[in-house]
């Protein structure tokens, strides 16, 4: 079974994601839903490791000791982000299929207040969601405008890396955790030696992570890091929540002078084909940092939904409005919304 051809097909029917699994036939996320790739029987212990041994080369040794491996490289024309892992003694992989090109900022269906990133000089942007929800698509294009507006250094830390920038006006230097450097920790501790002047954060998993990120916004730096959560207050929550009680308010103070926008992302299947973006954008007003540095998080939730002469939108009014252009059946709506009474009487269900 050549895995090239398996990446052909599944591009070609406009996947997201193949899933390569012991006992079963390969299969497809195609617009958010899982279905089987026709034509092809259910793989083997053999064609598994096959396929596995054609993907990890001379990473095999990290797969082995630690039973997972992440790694992102170009197969038949479409650049992709991958997994290997162990599940009940069999390989399984998972690979997600990257565009070949960055999209344009404005035609991704962001907030207009987002489409203002590129412009910021110092501070902290955090784009959220679960996984599967455009994230690394939304930074990606958020940089790719910074690279043809702005001479600047750009330093990517990522794991792995999945869009491949061409410098244009700026200096871009992207690092792959494992290959380039040993951890994110490690990255992060070198990067402010490495004169930058924007910085992006493939995930914030931890305190060390957290704590270079604000510090770098606090000596002048512009950090744009992803974290998987679904809410503007909830992102704040797991970033101070990281650290002991002890240092918690300290946190929340340098939050609240370092943090510039909260991002939350959804990808919702379309009435007809295809998905479409829902966000919750929060601007960071006097107000929320007041709320931040203060520990009142709940109520963040109310001063969002009053800042939209701001820029701000609640994730539900989001996904309100895309019902409302008939980009979404009600059904959706309800499902996605944090509020699904409200959203069943908004939308008249």
């Amino acid at each position: 079974m050549e895995l090239e051809q398996l990446i052909q097909q599944a591009a070609a029917l406009g996947a997201s994601d193949l899933h390569l699994a012991v006992g079963l036939p390969p299969k497809l996320r195609v617009d958010g839903s899982l279905t089987d790739l026709e034509g092809y029987p259910s793989l083997t212990d053999e064609d598994c490791q096959e396929l596995a041994a054609s993907l990890t080369g001379d990473q095999a040794q990290r797969l082995i000791r630690g039973g997972e491996l992440d790694f992102s490289r170009t197969i038949a024309g479409t650049r992709i982000r991958g997994n290997l892992f162990r599940q009940q003694g069999h390989l399984s992989i998972a690979l997600r299929l990257l565009s070949d090109t960055i999209p344009d900022l404005n035609t991704l269906g962001l907030p207009s207040a987002a489409l203002e990133f590129p412009q910021l000089n110092r501070g902290i942007v955090l784009v959220t969601g679960e996984t599967g929800s455009g994230k690394s698509t939304t930074l990606a294009a958020v940089l790719q405008r910074i690279n043809e507006t702005r001479r600047k250094h750009i330093i990517t830390l990522e794991d792995p890396i999945e869009y491949i920038h061409t410098p244009r006006q700026c200096l871009i230097s992207q690092r792959e955790i494992g290959s380039d450097t040993a951890s994110y920790a490690d990255g992060l501790r070198a990067v402010l030696r490495e004169d930058p002047d924007i910085i992006l954060i493939g995930e914030m998993r931890d305190l060390t992570t957290i704590e270079t990120a604000l510090t770098a916004a606090e000596t002048g730096h512009l950090v744009f890091a992803t974290l998987h959560t679904n809410s503007a207050a909830d992102s704040i929550d797991r970033m101070v929540d990281v650290f002991p009680q002890g240092r918690q308010r300290q946190i929340r103070m340098q939050l609240s002078m370092t943090l510039q926008a909260v991002l939350s992302q959804q990808l919702l299947p379309h009435r007809v084909k295809g998905r479409v973006l829902a966000c919750e954008l929060m601007v960071v007003n006097s107000a929320i940092r007041n709320l931040i540095r203060e520990g009142k998080t709940p109520q963040i939730a109310n001063s969002l939904a009053t800042s939209a002469d701001q820029g701000g939108i609640t994730m539900d009014n989001s996904i309100l409005r895309l019902y409302r252009q008939r980009l979404i059946s009600a059904q959706t709506a309800c499902a996605a919304a944090h509020d699904p009474e409200r959203m069943k009487k908004a939308a008249v269900l």
